[in-house]
């Protein structure tokens, strides 16, 4: 059976969620169909080389090609409003290939410097080694953004929320002087996916995802996403189909099964992460709590205009630095302890020491990312039991 045509559909995005993207076989399947295959045979060997060379549409190698893979990608894509999709390995994977495939040596980044500490790593350990030169910049500071652009500068990249502080950015500030300085706005969304935050809508270029985290949902399988317009996802296509950082069949099945069940995910994430936040700062030997849900977070108010909801990432600082933070981290008995994010079982972890545990000191204070800072990515758990599981944590400082 054909693909149908999202285009022709007036869907909410819980339909979307379900319905977008599927096509179903002869057999006629209701899920979705799983094909784990390296190839593809050809009719005959003038359909090969059409497909080879472009001239007929159809599956090749599944390095570029795969039916799982493709309803994965137009199913986000409907998501984030997005033209055209292209999954990859992983996450950082994304961010690598949306990077090679758009950027050459001698060109320029713009950057927060609240980011995943893995990208730090990938924008200075090896971006830098073919040329191309990253600046940073607070990620509220706009007239910042706007100086640090030159005359090769290329891209422009945030997270909003950021990781592991919760700020916020304002998306249609940046991609406003983005574009005028002749760059492209790619935004990681990963923290609030397309169930609370469009981030193409508010006039960003490019948006990446780890699919291994809220896209999955349950912690199962690796990979990631980029979403954009077809003439910037083409390149980006090209570069997979080269390099091979591809999205394998199964991971993508796993992940269009999470998008099933997305939007109402993140609203009892964000639901459960209001709660626990709110209990948070009501502890004595919490010093702050940082999430934008909270009215005294100082973005409350962007956030709301933005984001439908405030996701289940937060953040908290505790009296006593790295001891008192590892103390209550240690104490907890149910939540899990890694770095990991976006699964219906809390975790928590200590990002100075783990995420960020790679960049240098300076940049972490920078950052925002204390000694004695604590993330918690809020799970699907009774919320009474998550709070008497910090509290165990909390009395031994």
């Amino acid at each position: 059976m054909p693909d149908f045509d999202i285009d022709a559909q007036d869907w909410g995005l819980e339909t979307l969620g379900v319905r977008a993207g599927q096509t179903r076989s002869h057999e006629g399947e209701h899920s979705e169909a799983i094909y784990p295959t390296s190839s593809f045979v050809f009719a005959s060997a003038e359909e090969a080389a059409k497909r080879f060379a472009g001239e007929e549409p159809g599956n090749i190698y599944s390095r570029f090609t795969n039916p799982t893979v493709r309803m994965f990608e137009q199913r986000i894509a409907a998501l984030e409003g997005g033209e055209r999709a292209v999954g990859t390995a992983s996450g950082m994977a994304a961010i690598l290939s949306t990077c090679m495939a758009l950027m050459e040596a001698g060109d320029h980044i713009v950057s927060s410097r609240n980011i995943f500490g893995s990208t730090t790593t990938l924008f200075e350990k090896y971006l830098r080694k073919f040329g191309i030169s990253i600046s940073y910049v607070g990620l509220q500071d706009y007239q910042g953004w706007a100086d640090a652009a030159n005359d090769n500068t290329k891209l422009y990249f945030l997270e909003t929320p950021s990781n592991p502080v919760c700020e916020i950015a304002d998306i249609r500030k940046i991609a406003e002087i983005a574009h005028s300085k002749g760059a492209k706005l790619v935004v990681d969304n990963c923290f609030c996916t397309p169930a609370l935050q469009r981030p193409l809508l508010l006039g960003a270029d490019i948006v990446t995802h780890s699919a291994t985290k809220y896209l999955d949902g349950q912690g199962r399988c690796v990979g990631g996403v980029v979403v954009g317009n077809n003439d910037d996802m083409e390149q980006v296509f090209g570069f997979i189909r080269s390099c091979g950082p591809s999205l394998s069949p199964f991971n993508a099945w796993v992940f269009l099964k999470g998008l099933e069940t997305l939007n109402l995910r993140m609203k009892a994430h964000s639901e459960n992460a209001l709660t626990l936040a709110t209990w948070l700062e009501q502890q004595p030997q919490v010093e702050q709590v940082n999430y934008a849900g909270l009215e005294s977070h100082p973005d409350h108010q962007l956030a709301s205009q933005q984001q439908s909801a405030f996701g289940g990432v937060l953040s908290f600082k505790v009296r006593g630095g790295k001891e008192g933070a590892w103390a209550v981290i240690d104490n907890t008995q149910m939540m899990s302890i890694t770095a990991n994010l976006g699964d219906v079982k809390t975790t928590i972890t200590h990002p100075a020491t783990t995420t960020h545990g790679r960049i240098s000191q300076e940049d972490r204070d920078a950052a925002g990312v204390a000694d004695g800072l604590i993330r918690i990515a809020v799970g699907l758990e009774t919320l009474e039991d998550l709070k008497a599981d910090l509290a165990r944590g909390l009395a031994k400082i």
